[in-house]
Parts: structure tokens; sequence; C-alpha cells
């Protein structure tokens, strides 16, 4: 065999198990559909597409893919890193309910199990507290006082370093193992890459060991294939076959490996394993592709029409409003100059269809010509705009199934279909919208469609007893093949209802830790 493991996929899930299996002494090779890309390589702002945007077929090879499908529109990573990329660096717990619900909650006592790995998983993520707040923080915290809930208002625990700002120090992380790091200087850019060596994105603490370590990663390349070796049940090892994901025209390989991890997110994971069920694994659970949930999120924007304010400067998300027992308010941000997003919004409204909705965006940008003109061809949207990013942890799910075409598709599993429209979400869009002056939009496909947008999309291969419940056991081993695991988001079996990043990286601990030493 060439390799003990081939992990599919960069993020958390598969950073976790690169560095952990390759210190027990195994060889891995990590393969990663995306580009590397180090600080000076990311865009100065979201102008540039093409470093920005994943979109292979216009050669956009940046670090965020959007995917559309007819009930949820979906943000995700690209590059080496995944995930941590482009995400807002924010590491929160989930409550209580989030271990006692979905499919997995009678296979262990997760909070207790699970306590030790989110000590880990903070320690390497880098986890602190946010030092400053700025004016879209201080925004939100005057929303909590004008609606009496100061108290559940607090700074985010975040993956940033936090030392002088610019200056570059040695590794502040691991004992000089690490790379050099710089302070940050609350830029706001976090989301569409750092530039300034300050967030604590994988390749500077999971990936930069496992390399140390002698882990392989292998980018620009996307597999297509698994078959097994032998046995059907892959006892005696995978086949797995790839492609170049950034040229037209590429030889195809095979690579031999003794097991696999399936760690390319939901999108990445659930698509895969629903064409190798069809032909070379076809042993997977017939549960594959259920449980997709969203943490029923809304993502509305909301741009101040006070001039001196800079809503731009900050860390991308540095401040959470807990607004009642199941639901939570962020506020996110983009570095100025960073616009691009003004050009898929829409006037901010609700309504039961798509008529009346375009009726009363009519209205508005007939009733208040001069502040969408403003929003659209005047001032610096992200300099003026927030980003509301609301979560709840009530539950439901979607399936992802593949049509005749090999694309997924999603429809309804149980539960009410995801929406924009969340009573709560409405009343605190316009609670913050009071208390900075300012004029509400939302993405043009909730405006138009009624589809929802989320950061966060999970499950699709979730944990169960057997393969009639989940896909995958609470070790997170694929039922009916040897050696196999699902290590991403797609293994998440209940909802969260916070950003689910820590948790991804604490299970992955968790499962890698169960894996013995090599002999």
């Amino acid at each position: 065999m060439e390799y003990d493991y081939i992990i599919i996929g960069s993020g958390f899930g598969g950073s976790v198990s690169a560095l952990r299996l390759s210190k027990k002494g195994y060889k891995v090779l990590v393969i990663e559909k995306g580009k590397w890309y180090k600080a000076k390589d990311f865009p100065k702002t979201n102008w540039n597409f093409k470093k920005w945007l994943w979109i292979p077929s216009l050669r956009f090879f940046g670090i965020m893919k959007l995917s559309v499908f007819k009930h949820i529109a979906i943000i995700s990573g690209t590059g080496v890193g995944g995930g941590s990329l482009v995400y807002a660096n924010t590491l929160p717990t989930p409550k209580t309910a989030f271990f006692n619900s979905g499919s997995w909650s009678v296979l262990n006592d997760w909070e207790t199990e699970l306590k030790p790995y989110y000590a880990i998983a903070l320690r390497m993520l880098g986890a602190t507290k946010n030092p400053k707040l700025f004016d879209g923080d201080l925004g939100l915290k005057r929303m909590a006082e004008n609606l009496d809930i100061k108290k559940n208002f607090d700074a985010t625990r975040v993956a940033v370093f936090f030392g002088k700002p610019n200056q570059t120090v040695k590794d502040p992380y691991f004992d000089g193992e690490g790379p050099e790091r710089s302070g940050c200087n609350f830029c706001g850019a976090c989301m569409t890459g750092c530039r300034y060596n300050a967030k604590n994105t994988l390749d500077k603490n999971y990936l930069y060991l496992a390399q140390k370590n002698g882990a392989e990663i292998l980018a620009e390349n996307e597999v297509y294939d698994v078959q097994t070796i032998g046995s059907a049940n892959g006892s005696q090892g995978y086949e797995v076959s790839l492609k170049s994901s950034t040229t037209f025209f590429s030889t195809r390989k095979k690579i031999k490996s003794k097991g696999v991890i399936f760690s390319g997110g939901v999108l990445g994971t659930v698509k895969l394993l629903l064409k190798l069920k069809m032909k070379s694994l076809p042993n997977l659970s017939d549960r594959l592709g259920e449980d997709i949930r969203s943490n029923n999120e809304t993502l509305i924007s909301v741009t101040s029409t006070e001039k001196e304010k800079n809503y731009s400067k900050g860390i991308a998300i540095g401040s959470i409003l807990d607004t009642d027992e199941n639901s939570h308010l962020e506020i996110c941000r983009y570095g100025e100059g960073s616009d691009a997003w003004k050009l898929a919004h829409l006037p901010y409204v609700t309504g039961s269809n798509v008529v009346s909705r375009l009726f009363k965006v009519l209205a508005k940008l007939l009733k208040h010509p001069v502040a969408y003109f403003k929003i659209y061809f005047v001032n610096g949207w992200a300099k003026n705009t927030v980003v509301l990013l609301f979560m709840q942890t009530l539950d439901s799910t979607l399936k992802f199934k593949r049509n005749i075409l090999g694309q997924m598709t999603s429809s309804v599993s149980t539960g009410k279909a995801p929406t924009p429209f969340i009573p709560e979400s409405i009343n605190l869009v316009k609670a913050y919208r009071k208390a900075i002056n300012g004029v509400s939009t939302s993405f043009a496909l909730e405006t138009i469609a009624g589809i929802p947008s989320t950061a966060h999309i999970l499950g699709g291969a979730v944990m169960g007893k057997d393969k009639t419940t989940g896909v995958i056991d609470k070790d997170n081993k694929v039922f009916g093949y040897k050696n196999m695991f699902v290590i991403d988001g797609a293994m998440i079996s209940a909802n969260p209802g916070v950003n689910p990043s820590l948790t991804i990286t604490a299970i992955a601990e968790r499962a890698i830790d169960r894996i013995p030493e090599k002999t």
C-alpha cells in the first residue's frame, strides 16, 4: 500500500485527522481540491472574484463557494485549510440540547465525553476572547440594552492571534514548533482571507504540524472514485481515483491506501458518497443524504446612515447576543472596500409569496430612494454595513440525493422547509436597524425565491446505532466498510445552533484518539 490513510478534504475534520494519524506513525496523504493560499495570496477585497470565489468553469479558484439548492443557499470554503480560510473564526460551545438530540443522542453521554476534546480543540485553534468592540458590536450592545437583555451580550471567543498589531513574533502557540505569527490589526477582512497572518487557519496549526510529522498534502486535486481492493468490505484496502480540479485536461491517477477518511464537508463528502453508493460502495447506508441541517439561519444586512461610523473595523464576528433559549444573533463584517455583496442584495422584505415580496421591494425603493441609492452607488457597503447572522437550535432537516444528471438536489425530510422569514429574526432585524439608524437588505434569492442562506450546512452522514439509523457509528466508522471514516460537518447529528467549527474539531479529535498507534 502507498499510504495508511488517504484523507479527502483539508478542513477541520481532515486537518485534525492528518496531524493525529501522522503522530501515531501512519503514512498520510491529504487530498484537497482547492489551492494553497498564503497571506500574500488572499484578495484585498471581494471584488477580486478570481481569488475570492470558487467557480472553476470561469477559472475562478478562490476560497469561497456558493451553492444554490431548491431549499437552501450554502456558503462554504475551499483551499488548503478548508472552511478555516473563509470562516469568521468564532468558536462557541453548543448548549446542552445539542448533545441530547438527534440520531446520536442515544449512543453516548456526549456532553461529558467530548468535554476534554473541546479543551484540546480550543488550545490547538488558539481560542481567545475578542479584546475590542467596534461600531458594529456597540450597535448590538445598544440593541441588547433596548431589549433589556444586556446580560446576554458578550464578546466572542475566536481563533485569532491578538499580539501587537502587524508585529511578527515567533510561534506563540506550540513551543516554537509552529509558524511565525503577526498581531491582528482589526481590519475586518477575516472572511476574504487574512492577509496579515493573524487568523489561526488550519494551515498554521493542525496542517502545519502534520506536515512536520510527515503527512503529505496534495492540493488542486479532486477524488472522483473510491473502490475496495480484494474484499468487498475494504478490509484489504482501497484504490482512490483523482484528477486535477484546476485544469481542463489532466492525467487521472489512482492511489492505494489501507484506509480512507472523508473530510470534504457536506457538499464534498455527501455528494461523493452518493455517487459511490451507486456502484463502487453499494453497502453504504440508505440513510446517506438524510438529516441535513442548516442551523435554522438567516443572513440579513443592515446599512447604517451614520457617516461618521466605520462598521468594517473589528474582527469578522466580534460579539454575540443570546436572544432567547433557542436563538442567538451575531454581527458579521467585511473589510473596507469589500463591497461586492451589494450586487446580490435587494431591500429586505417579508411575505408569503414572491409577488407580494416584489411589490414590497418596489414600494421600499420608491419610499426611500435616497437611502437605497447611497447603498448601491455612493457609500462603501462594507464600511457602513453589518450582516446579522441569526441561528436557532430548533430542528428541521433536509435530504440530499442525486438526480439523473448526477447533481445533488434537496427535499424536505422532517419539519418545515427552511425559511428566511423567521419571526424572531424579523424582530431582531428591526431592533438592530433602530439601534444603528440603518436600512436593511438581504440576498436576492431570499427576497425573490424565499430561499434562506447558511454558512453552516451539516449532516447527511450522521451517527446511528446501525446502518438503519445512521451512516457512521459513534466512532465515525462507516457502516459496511473497514477502516473507512466520515470526519467533517457531514457527521454532525443534531442541530448545534451555533457556529460548528469547534464542535467538528472536538469530535474529530475524539474519533482519531480511538485509532491505535501504528505497530
